[in-house]
C-alpha cells in the first residue's frame, strides 16, 4: 500500500439520511470514518466483526448495548469490542470518528442498510 495524504474535504459525504452523513477511508488493516450526526438521529442496534474505537470530536452520543446507557462527549471515546450489539442517540448536533479494525468490508459492499434507515 502507497503513503497517502488525503484531505476529509476530498471525500465526498454519503448522505446516510436526513440526518446522518458518512465520510471514510479504508487502509489495508483499518477502516477510518467520520460521521456528522444531527440532533435526534439514531443509528439502529446492530453489530459487526469489526473492533470499533468511538471518538467525539463534538457534541455527544449516547450508546446502548449490554442494558446500559453509555454517554460519550468531546474529548472522550468508547471502545466497542467485536460482535456486541450497539445502538447510538445523538442528543445534540455531533461530530464522531471512529475506527475499525478490520475495514469495514460490509460497507465496501454496500451492505450497510441499517445506517440508511432501511
Amino acid at each position: 500500500m502507497k503513503i497517502q495524504s488525503i484531505p476529509w474535504s476530498s471525500i465526498q459525504p454519503e448522505v446516510m439520511s436526513p440526518l446522518v452523513s458518512r465520510r471514510y477511508v479504508s487502509g489495508e488493516h483499518l477502516t477510518l470514518a467520520r460521521f456528522e450526526l444531527k440532533r435526534g438521529s439514531v443509528i439502529p442496534e446492530h453489530r459487526h466483526v469489526n473492533e470499533q474505537i468511538c471518538n467525539i470530536i463534538s457534541g455527544a452520543l449516547i450508546f446502548r448495548m449490554g442494558g446500559r446507557e453509555i454517554t460519550v462527549r468531546a474529548g472522550e471515546f468508547l471502545v466497542i469490542p467485536p460482535n456486541v450489539p450497539h445502538a447510538a442517540e445523538a442528543p445534540e448536533d455531533c461530530v464522531a470518528m471512529d475506527v475499525f479494525s478490520p475495514p469495514r468490508a460490509d460497507w465496501a459492499a454496500n451492505d450497510d442498510a441499517y445506517l440508511r434507515g432501511k
